[in-house]
């Protein structure tokens, strides 16, 4: 969407840089907490340790998610095989299920001295090779959990590219192996990058997994730093590599994107030449597909419920902290796109803000909490008691939520304002509304379904929200996901299967509905 016909800057200039504001404040008091304060408690030897360990989990999850994400979008895409429109939407579905959740039943099912490993010594004479609790098995959890970030991307990217140029790589002689190779993976190099990034940025977030299977990662240790050291200054110094990380992902993601631009728009929606597989290829795709689900939902919720099944669950508890999971979620939700939106509209009046706060999504809610108590603490001195208190927890809280996951907001509803056009916007400017006006009457009625998915993008990130909620929530304000890693940390797997599958069952209709709409076939397409 062009902007410029937005008018001179005013209402809609003014709500973006606050917006742009809004996520940027977390990631300076982030820095000024590093910078000032009183002396690190931990070493910086052990920031170092922890940095590089995160380093390798995200590079294993980088590799793993990229191949297994794009082979499973190029099966999906270009080749016919029973189940195949099922596949399409399905291998989306772990988005449902919190990494932490994953963890806990691989930890359990996996475990040395669980019931399957002893078996398998009894009866057939040999273990597996492997645990668990260690940095690969941390990557093999975090892949199942994140493919289908790079899944999503690559099939977009794949349902968009241009007809003409795949048939012109099959005119030359290319096998279909050598098409997606010389061909499609070049063409679909920006959507990989992204893809790819988005499910490092979720690596280097994540707190629960890491933590339940004891690997030292940047984010464990920016909790541990303030729970344990109750050191702010030391918090803030494990994030510093993180804001690091952040903005060379966004780089990384923006580099991508400016290898656009390949393909001839005449012949974009024209039907892809799509390739019907032999039976016992078909088979094989079948295999590799429903794999992917089985590993990343339907094993880890299956193994879940048959572990809690024999225990009576806290449902007093577990209400009240579904109702707090759902409140939170719904006003995070509208916070967001409320303020996605307003940077979206004036976006073009303050660029760099608005880059800027791009790195919110690339930076963990762990961070995001480190940050927001720099200011609160500011307050709580210039006026005692004022940052403090349950209503304060909560808008904290909120707060936290909105900075990290406007930019994850702010992509769909570009999108969506993109099919306004600019005689649109001066039709209602030429009927004397203001640019605000303008904005009011004719972009957001037309990008409504991209708000709804934007919010529940949202929603659906902040359900699995664990560090920030961890950091910041008032006392004795529980959510599911914070009851689920008090269990877990008591080695009370069967007690954390209710909480952390009650919010897959949340989690999952709005999962579904954003999948089957994502992978709906473009227009033009007979498939």
């Amino acid at each position: 969407m062009s902007r410029r016909s937005l008018g001179r800057p005013g209402l809609l200039s003014l709500l973006a840089g606050l917006a742009a504001v809004v996520a940027i404040l977390p990631l300076a008091g982030v820095v000024a907490a590093a910078l000032t304060g009183e002396t690190a408690a931990i070493p910086a030897r052990d920031i170092a340790r922890y940095a590089a360990t995160s380093g390798i989990l995200a590079l294993l999850v980088a590799l793993a998610t990229g191949a297994l994400g794009s082979l499973a979008a190029w099966l999906v895409v270009m080749h016919r095989f029973p189940g195949r429109d099922i596949f399409a939407w399905a291998l989306a579905l772990p988005l449902a299920a919190p990494a932490f959740a994953v963890a806990y039943a691989y930890a359990d099912l996996f475990d040395v001295a669980g019931d399957l490993r002893m078996w398998m010594r009894a009866a057939l004479g040999f273990d597996l090779p492997f645990e668990m609790r260690t940095i690969p098995g941390a990557a093999f959890v975090l892949t199942c959990a994140f493919y289908p970030y790079v899944y999503l991307a690559m099939r977009a990217a794949f349902v968009n590219q241009s007809a003409h140029a795949l048939e012109a790589a099959r005119a030359l002689g290319c096998t279909p192996a050598q098409a997606f190779l010389r061909v499609a993976m070049p063409l679909a190099r920006p959507a990989l990058a992204a893809g790819v990034a988005l499910a490092v940025m979720e690596t280097l977030a994540d707190y629960g997994a890491v933590q339940f299977l004891s690997v030292q990662t940047l984010t464990t240790g920016v909790v541990r730093a303030w729970f344990v050291f109750g050191s702010l200054t030391s918090a803030a110094q494990f994030a510093l590599p993180l804001l690091g990380a952040a903005a060379l992902l966004l780089w990384i993601e923006r580099w991508g994107r400016g290898g656009r631009g390949y393909e001839s728009a005449n012949a974009r929606w024209r039907p892809l030449p799509v390739t019907t597989l032999s039976r016992p290829a078909g088979v094989a795709a079948g295999v590799f597909c429903m794999a992917l689900i089985t590993l990343g939902l339907l094993l880890p919720a299956a193994w879940l419920v048959i572990a809690f099944l024999p225990v009576s669950p806290d449902w007093p508890r577990l209400i009240e902290a579904g109702a707090h999971s759902l409140t939170l979620a719904t006003a995070g939700a509208v916070v967001t796109v409320a303020l996605a939106t307003a940077l979206a509209l004036g976006a073009a009046r303050v660029p760099h803000l608005a880059r800027l706060a791009s790195l919110g999504y690339a930076t963990p809610g762990a961070v995001m909490a480190i940050g927001l108590l720099v200011p609160a603490a500011l307050v709580w001195r210039l006026a005692p008691g004022a940052a403090q208190g349950f209503g304060a927890g909560l808008i904290m809280l909120i707060y936290a939520y909105a900075a990290r996951l406007m930019a994850a907001a702010l992509e769909p509803i570009d999108a969506g304002l993109s099919r306004v056009t600019p005689s649109m916007v001066q039709a209602a400017r030429s009927l004397g509304r203001s640019p605000a006006g303008a904005a009011w009457s004719v972009q957001l009625p037309i990008a409504r379904g991209a708000l709804l998915t934007a919010g529940l993008v949202v929603f659906i990130d902040i359900l699995k929200e664990l560090p920030a909620t961890l950091i910041l929530r008032p006392f004795n304000f529980d959510t599911l996901a914070v009851i689920a890693d008090n269990y877990a940390r008591d080695e009370r797997l069967a007690q954390a299967g209710w909480p952390a599958l009650l919010i897959v069952l949340i989690a999952l209709p709005a999962v579904i509905w954003l999948t089957r709409k994502i992978a709906a076939s473009r227009p033009g397409d007979s498939a």
